[in-house]
């Protein structure tokens, strides 16, 4: 059964690290939310680092601009990892080999821009879906349009045999008052029409192994039991945290806002029942990260 708690620090000294989601948590698509990033800053001044995990589907470098114009300050945070930094390793490896057809938007195209961290890289380039040997998908072209528009492109790729590399496994996000479709919902109709699809976001394990390397850059080793994962996606940050064996915390008053009826913080029967057709046992639940 989670535990409802009222801020933060209720239980912040019992963690060494947080590894926080973005979208939903820290800001809304828009901007940031003021209380969020003064509980990250009231953490990280009592000694604690902060990892923002984001299944973002750009470098940590983009992220890192992204939150500076929606006004979350450095001092929120420690370091960043993002689904697109892990995914971006994996087509360098040659996941989806050299010729890849690309979805999503221009500003998502800093995706192939070089990653340092791999050597011998595998040369990358865009081209039409006939000519390519894989997929790598940051996003719809339309954000608001049915991810079933993309069945033809999809049905063409999956008789190739291509293989879906996918930058961002969300399935929506709320921009402002708007909910828009991600990545993850391409992925998920390519793998219900038999394609195969690559996931490197949460919740699957390579985000969280990025995330201990991002800790080990600044010099913190924590241990499992001393990281707490915050997010207010069910299938994403609760369930991949639950597959790292770390404790959570769920933010209801995000994507599931109108199910759990949190206004300030969750009705405690309907998150009862949300939790439960979810299948997921965060350790802790918050209306709002604050």
């Amino acid at each position: 059964m989670t535990q409802i708690i009222q801020s933060l620090s209720e239980i912040s000294d019992r963690y060494d690290a947080l590894l926080v989601d973005l979208w939903g948590c820290v800001h809304n698509g828009v901007t940031a939310f003021p209380e969020a990033v003064a509980a990250l800053q009231a953490y990280r001044a009592g000694g604690g680092a902060v990892v923002l995990l984001t299944n973002a589907p750009r470098s940590r470098h983009e992220v890192a601009k992204q939150l500076v114009r929606f006004g979350v300050p450095t001092d929120a945070y420690d370091t960043i990892a993002t689904s697109g930094d892990s995914a971006r390793a994996a087509m360098f490896r040659g996941a989806v080999g050299s010729k890849v057809w690309f979805m999503g938007l221009d500003f998502d195209l800093t995706f192939f821009e070089p990653l340092h961290l791999i050597e011998n890289p595998v040369p990358v380039v865009r081209v039409p879906l006939e000519e390519a040997e894989g997929i790598v998908c940051c996003g719809p072209f339309d954000p608001h349009a049915d991810p079933a528009v993309n069945r033809p492109e999809f049905l063409y790729a999956k008789q190739k045999g291509m293989k879906l590399l996918c930058a961002n496994p969300d399935i929506v996000v709320d921009r402002g008052e708007r909910r828009e479709w991600c990545a993850g919902a391409l992925a998920a109709l390519y793998t219900e029409m038999g394609g195969e699809s690559l996931y490197f976001g949460k919740p699957h394990p390579p985000i969280y192994d990025l995330a201990r390397q991002r800790l080990a850059e600044i010099g913190r080793s924590v241990d499992a039991g001393a990281i707490l994962a915050i997010g207010d996606g069910p299938a994403t940050d609760i369930a991949g945290a639950m597959g790292e064996d770390i404790d959570s915390l769920f933010i209801s008053g995000g994507l599931a806002a109108a199910e759990t009826k949190t206004a300030d913080q969750p009705d405690p029967d309907s998150l009862t029942a949300y939790l439960a057709s979810e299948n997921i046992a965060p350790t802790y639940t918050i209306g709002r990260l604050r």
